[in-house]
């Protein structure tokens, strides 16, 4: 089966806060014998639906983001590969590496953080209005968006909202870092003007018909 390497500076550009991307201090500090992780894409669909298999690979030579490296792993799909091959590849093609990465730690925040989200968000990829209660533990922020779309039906089913990681949310619309850990917005509502756009605080909200 004929494969080729994903670029994971796009894959990240399309979900920066769920797909990590290896720092430039980590892919700079990268050196002959260290092993990176790439990607490697089927041109056809494996027969469980996936069509990529993410496997190691060990740097022989290295030309600043140019490298040349041997396959670490037995692949498991891709049959037109086999352990010990040679692959030429990028250092955009890196997805992981064994080198501690400080910026993977915001990475671990936005999987390991939830939030409760509306179908209908999910579906429109947008949000219009957002609530936040007491968080239940300390993986929950506390924050409940919504479309701004639902109806009574909609929010009297509670197989219409589900707990997602925040780093889903932020891709949808990242505006909303600047209040996700502010102690002083709990039991708080904010609105989506439909003027400007911005999200503005409703004061006064009246929290007792959640309760």
């Amino acid at each position: 089966m004929k494969w080729k390497l994903d670029s994971v500076v796009k894959l990240h550009k399309e979900s920066p806060y769920t797909f990590y991307l290896p720092s430039d201090q980590v892919i700079s500090q990268l050196k002959v014998g260290d092993l990176v992780k790439l990607i490697f894409m089927a041109e056809e669909t494996f027969d469980n639906g996936c069509n990529a298999e993410r496997m190691w690979v060990e740097i022989l030579e290295r030309n600043e983001s140019d490298f040349l490296g041997k396959l670490a792993n037995q692949p498991y799909y891709l049959s037109s590969l086999q352990y010990g091959d040679m692959i030429d590849f990028k250092s955009e093609h890196i997805c992981s590496t064994q080198l501690d990465d400080p910026n993977s730690k915001d990475m671990d925040y936005y999987f390991d953080k939830k939030i409760t989200v509306s179908n209908d968000v999910l579906s429109r990829n947008e949000f219009n209005f957002m609530l936040r209660f007491e968080p239940d533990n300390e993986h929950d922020l506390g924050w409940v968006f919504f479309s701004g779309y639902e109806d009574d039906e909609f929010y009297a089913n509670p197989k219409n909202f589900q707990v997602i990681s925040v780093g889903k949310m932020l891709n949808i619309d990242d505006s909303i870092l600047v209040f996700l850990d502010n102690p002083e917005t709990f039991h708080c509502a904010y609105e989506r003007d439909k003027d400007t756009k911005k999200i503005v605080k409703l004061e006064n909200y009246d929290f007792s018909i959640h309760e």
